[in-house]
């Protein structure tokens, strides 16, 4: 099996190392919590319906994120660099490769993703190099 998430694309999906739902929970989680803390309501629209934001405060957040694999926490950071524009969705084997080896230094990806201004529309832009949107995501 190949690492291009583009491949076995045959009904349009792709394999991130992370599922999409996990990727839309925590970019709707971090887009909560970072606009708490900006103290101002970012068009969330979207992610309203959800009705769970007020259950997962930073905490919450960090130990999700920190109970998932190395290979998902990895995806998340690799998505939000390719959202930032770091990389190219075409260099995503790269981008996650270097994930991991930030991740191993560091130890504390969610740390690293709540301080990263905007965090949860890096990652949704990074997603959507792929061709798939946030909101289109079920949760």
């Amino acid at each position: 099996m190949s690492d291009n998430p583009k491949d076995g694309d045959d009904d349009g999906e792709f394999d991130l190392g992370i599922s999409l739902e996990t990727v839309a929970t925590v970019v709707d989680h971090i887009r909560a919590i970072q606009d708490d803390e900006a103290g101002e309501s970012i068009e969330a629209d979207e992610d309203e319906g959800d009705g769970g934001d007020d259950d997962f405060d930073e905490g919450t957040l960090s130990a999700f994120i920190e109970e998932m694999n190395e290979d998902e926490q990895a995806a998340l950071v690799a998505l939000a660099w390719i959202g930032r524009g770091d990389y190219e969705s075409e260099e995503w084997e790269e981008a996650l490769r270097l994930a991991k080896e930030r991740s191993v230094a560091s130890g504390d990806t969610a740390g690293y993703l709540l301080g990263m201004e905007m965090a949860g529309d890096l990652i949704a832009e990074g997603l959507a190099a792929f061709g798939t949107s946030i909101e289109e995501v079920e949760r």
